[in-house]
């Protein structure tokens, strides 16, 4: 189990990669798309049902999803973020990669289901490939943003979202989704940087949306040691975990083959990956992990 202290350090390490990178139901805020057109869609008529969300928080606010049930069966959920700032167009053009096919193909390979918090400038950038993986029942995508700045101040230096605009940038997200062909993107919200307060709940509650964090923090951002991010993985998981890492070539040019490490070894140790809309399920009382 990493501790305190060295948690607090690789968060600050993960956070200083953000900003290079640019980078049980109860009666709440509509669903996400019901009263506004341009927030985050429901599912379709075709889909079995409409994906689990938590009850609002303290005063209404956003509520804040961390981890799944630690009791019953071993599960947990790989969450890759999708980086890209709205203003990164000229680095994408001149060959940098915020993508990562490898990293999908290997998830696919090894049937590892996985949610994908997307920015909606990634998906503009890389719309083929956020429709694949979007139609693909094995992942779910996400929101992590249009722009991926930050939705507090002093977020690793990220720049910073107004309040005015925090609602408008998270919508322009899904509106990105749409343009590019995803199907039902998920009404699970990933803040830049995990960073948010009480003005950014309460700027997001009408949305519907849950907020996603973490509880283990693979330090894969601008890793070198493949060897070292597994071991950080397979130090921090508990049943119910939600693991963050990134899905961007050049942020994080060891993932996939952490992921070739870690998928193995927690297996081994009987655990099942599932995707975070099962984990919210089961903490809401909308499904049960088996």
């Amino acid at each position: 189990m990493i501790t305190l202290v060295r948690r607090a350090a690789v968060l600050s390490a993960l956070g200083a990669a953000l900003a290079a990178c640019g980078t049980a139901t109860a009666p709440h805020a509509p669903h996400p798309g019901a009263s506004a057109p341009s927030a985050a869609p429901s599912a379709s008529a075709t889909a079995p049902s409409r994906p689990p969300t938590l009850a609002p928080g303290p005063a209404g606010l956003t509520p804040v999803f961390e981890h799944g049930p630690r009791a019953g069966a071993k599960t947990v959920a790989l969450t890759f973020d999708a980086d890209m700032t709205a203003d990164q167009g000229p680095r994408a053009a001149a060959g940098e990669h915020f993508d990562n096919p490898q990293l999908i193909a290997t998830l696919r390979r090894l049937k590892v289901p996985a949610t994908v918090f997307m920015t909606g400038r990634w998906a503009e950038e890389y719309p083929d490939q956020a429709r694949a993986i979007g139609r693909d029942p094995q992942f779910e995508i996400a929101n992590h943003s249009y722009s991926h700045y930050s939705y507090t101040p002093d977020c690793y230096g990220l720049p910073t979202v107004a309040p005015e605009e925090m609602r408008p940038d998270l919508e322009r997200a899904y509106t990105a989704f749409r343009k590019a062909g995803v199907p039902n993107p998920m009404p699970y919200f990933r803040f830049p940087g995990g960073c948010h307060d009480q003005n950014s709940l309460k700027a997001l509650a009408a949305t519907g949306v849950t907020a996603v964090q973490w509880d283990v923090v693979s330090g894969d951002a601008f890793a070198t040691d493949a060897d070292a991010v597994a071991r950080q993985v397979l130090e921090g998981v508990r049943s119910g975990s939600v693991v963050v890492m990134h899905c961007t070539r050049s942020a994080a040019p060891v993932t996939e083959q952490a992921v070739r490490t870690i998928v193995p070894a927690l297996r081994e140790q009987g655990y099942r990956f599932v995707k975070v809309s099962e984990l919210i399920g089961a903490a809401s009382g909308r499904g049960r992990v088996s």
